[in-house]
């Protein structure tokens, strides 16, 4: 192996973040910023926010009936010619 091409580890490097919680962990870094972490991520935190009130599902719905009822509204269209027809 080549000696010398490795990064140096840090055993003790910190991440910091925005909401003040910071940890110890093993890195190539000394210091991390973060604007996130599993102290103050919805996900984790568990204050999910659901900004979607009506589900993917009912919005599928409701577009087709629209769908359907422009269908029924537009007059259909004439039949085309095949080569064979005259």
């Amino acid at each position: 192996m080549k000696s010398n091409i490795h990064p140096q580890f840090y055993n003790n490097s910190t991440v910091s973040c925005a909401c003040g919680n910071s940890f110890v962990t093993g890195s190539t870094r000394q210091e991390f910023h973060t604007e996130v972490c599993s102290s103050c991520h919805p996900f984790y935190t568990g204050k999910q926010k659901l900004l979607d009130t009506a589900g993917r599902v009912d919005k599928f719905k409701t577009k087709q009936i629209k769908a359907a009822d422009i269908k029924s509204k537009v007059a259909p269209k004439k039949p085309r010619k095949t080569r064979g027809e005259k």
